[in-house]
């Protein structure tokens, strides 16, 4: 076994387990895809440890047990569509793919979103569609979706996006709350949108969600 599959061995059964993720279809997805690749290569050596790593200019990979346990309360099926928003570099998209019937990974700096596609194919992960695009707006004409993932913390979360949640679809992401973020779940019944908190989380924001100020007289 290589260093990285005993690390990545080590990130399942240390921080994964131990904090309620052991959905055997959720380890598995995560167990298969190498995390180490989708980072830069001076930072390959952290790539298991529990927090956030920066890929890009202000973009990260979101911290392996605060991901995981999205997935959870997104409960996945393996013929859901699935909307990763910010996929960044890949990683998410990957392990989203193996719990799905298809991906759309939206990314709005280019020079990521060539990154994620060419990874992705590189590790013969052929059921994502990599999309660049403006990350609040979603892609609507792919949708509408099972499953909306954002990768990072945001201060709110566009009606464009919980739009684009079908019947019985859930969005989620870390929801920043006076400064405090926590895991977050939006689902849709009957056209209805209900949301709710989940756990606390403290993870890198994504950028593009910022919450507009009000006008104060």
């Amino acid at each position: 076994m290589s260093d990285f599959a005993t690390a990545r061995t080590s990130m399942i059964d240390c921080q994964l387990r131990p904090n309620e993720v052991n959905d055997d279809r959720i380890i598995e997805a995560i167990r298969a895809v190498p995390r180490e690749f989708y980072v830069p290569k001076a930072k390959r050596s952290i790539a298991y440890v529990d927090e956030d790593i920066e890929v890009s200019d202000g973009r990260f990979l979101m911290e392996p047990v605060i991901f995981a346990k999205l997935l959870v309360a997104a409960d996945v099926k393996p013929n859901d569509l699935v909307l990763d928003v910010g996929c960044a570099t890949g990683y998410s998209s990957a392990v989203l793919a193996g719990l799905s019937d298809a991906v759309v990974a939206l990314e709005e700096d280019s020079s990521l979103s060539a990154i994620a596609e060419k990874k992705l194919g590189e590790q013969g992960i052929m059921n994502v569609a990599v999309v660049t695009g403006a990350l609040h707006s979603g892609v609507l004409k792919q949708g509408p979706y099972d499953v909306i993932y954002i990768e990072g913390a945001i201060d709110e979360v566009p009606q464009k996006l919980v739009k684009q949640l079908k019947d019985g679809g859930r969005l989620v992401c870390v929801l920043l709350e006076g400064g405090v973020g926590r895991g977050h779940i939006i689902e849709m019944h009957d056209g209805k949108a209900s949301a709710r908190n989940l756990f606390d989380a403290n993870v890198e924001p994504l950028p593009g969600f910022t919450r507009k100020e009000a006008f104060v007289f």
